[in-house]
């Protein structure tokens, strides 16, 4: 049984199956060859793995984020941050990363942030004279921050899964997400002088007063999504509600950039993706319930801990194994298969729940921009036809530096738990 949970779903990947459809043709086939259960089981799963207060939140922030694209609130957004970068040398790069860090803070998918971050950038860095690798490798690697700055639908998934705090994965999320855009924002500095791009670009403190007071509706989403929540005013998922109004309210009332046919087409996108990640979702979890009914979840923990290894190790040989994994499946697939298996590892060890549900997400996140099948790769190639090649040399730098935000994140707790404390 063990072999056929391990080697199917790979078999299955390689003949091009998509991630649902394999996991759940396994679970199917390990019922049926192994367990004497009633099929029903298979529907209860389903819906149990959906039936989640918490996953409301999602559909919400994806239509929030996409109507905000529409509407007018991401370029005010692009135009505020430019004015704050305005007198740094590579300040067309850093904006593009600036603005990938903030439209973080109102989305909350990765690949959302790709597209929006990108559309709208990328052009310029080309204008600019940067080449299209260093470029595509900047959008699809900084629309990754999406994944960790708050809200984030891959913290959401982590914390139902594991049975943890939403609020708290939030709030930890934010220093991990500042360190691994700090490092993004050293190497495109150091890139900016190495190829001698000189652009011409200086602060103007008139602008920036300009671009603030032209982008204050845009910048209140993010007061009201973070302050509502740590205020305790509402819950992460009511503050996904408020936040898809707050969009209408701005996009359409206010800016007026936006008329009742694209708020519907926001809401129908937004029913789309939200079908695409809760399908994924749905039959993860019924796989993650047959590891845990099979036993395998409990041997994996004794494996683990019968190394005898100092936590260290363990978090490395961890850290290892979600980077390989990360690399085939997409976070929300990963979440709700592995939980199950890492977290009990993680309670022996003596290792702060909520510090290593943001290792965990981390190390998904940096899958979304790893070759082969990192997600965003796919958007970016999608949105500028550029060779994959080509991105793949563009993420190299991107992908060295995530993995030293990580390793910092990993042995340093406080870089996730100090800011978590300060909030909650």
């Amino acid at each position: 049984m063990y072999w056929v949970m391990g080697v199917l779903p790979f078999v299955l990947l390689l003949l091009g199956f998509p991630i649902f459809l394999l996991l759940l043709i396994t679970s199917f086939v390990v019922l049926v060859g192994f367990f004497d259960m009633p099929m029903a089981v298979i529907h209860q799963n389903l819906f149990n793995s959906l039936n989640k207060y918490a996953l409301l939140a999602v559909p919400f922030f994806i239509f929030a984020g996409d109507l905000m694209s529409r509407g007018g609130i991401t370029v005010r957004l692009l135009r505020f941050v430019a004015s704050l970068i305005g007198g740094f040398r590579g300040h067309i790069p850093l904006t593009s990363l600036g603005f990938a860090a903030i439209f973080g803070a109102i989305s909350g998918t990765t690949t959302a942030g790709t597209a929006a971050v990108g559309t709208l950038t990328y052009p310029r860095m080309r204008e600019a004279g940067y080449d299209e690798k260093f470029a595509s490798g900047l959008i699809t690697a900084g629309g990754a921050l999406d994944n960790l700055i708050p809200p984030s639908i891959a913290l959401i998934i982590y914390g139902i899964a594991a049975n943890t705090s939403v609020i708290h994965l939030f709030a930890a999320g934010i220093g991990p997400g500042l360190v691994m855009a700090t490092l993004f924002g050293i190497y495109i500095y150091w890139h900016s002088v190495r190829v001698g791009i000189t652009e011409h670009g200086r602060f103007s403190f008139r602008e920036f007063l300009m671009a603030t007071r032209e982008g204050l509706w845009s910048l209140g989403a993010i007061g009201i999504i973070f302050g509502g929540i740590y205020s305790g005013v509402f819950s992460p998922t009511e503050a996904a509600g408020v936040a898809s109004i707050y969009a209408i309210f701005v996009t359409y009332f206010v800016y007026r950039e936006t008329d009742m046919k694209q708020i519907f087409e926001s809401g129908a996108r937004a029913m789309y993706l939200t079908a695409l990640i809760f399908i994924i979702v749905s039959v993860a979890g019924l796989y993650a319930w047959l590891l845990t009914v099979s036993g395998i979840a409990h041997a994996t923990v004794e494996l683990i801990t019968s190394i005898h290894s100092d936590p260290w190790v363990v978090l490395l040989v961890i850290n290892v194994i979600l980077l390989f994994v990360g690399c085939f499946l997409d976070p929300a697939s990963a979440l709700i298969m592995l939980t199950p298996l890492l977290a009990p590892v993680a309670n022996t060890l003596g290792i702060d729940p909520i510090h290593f549900g943001i290792i965990v997400v981390m190390n998904l996140t940096i899958g979304t921009f790893t070759p082969p099948f990192g997600l965003n790769i796919f958007v970016c190639q999608a949105l500028f036809k550029t060779p994959s090649g080509t991105v793949y040399a563009g993420l190299i730098p991107f992908v060295i530096m995530a993995i030293i935000a990580l390793m910092l994140v990993t042995y340093i707790p406080e870089i996730s738990l100090s800011i978590m404390r300060l909030l909650t």
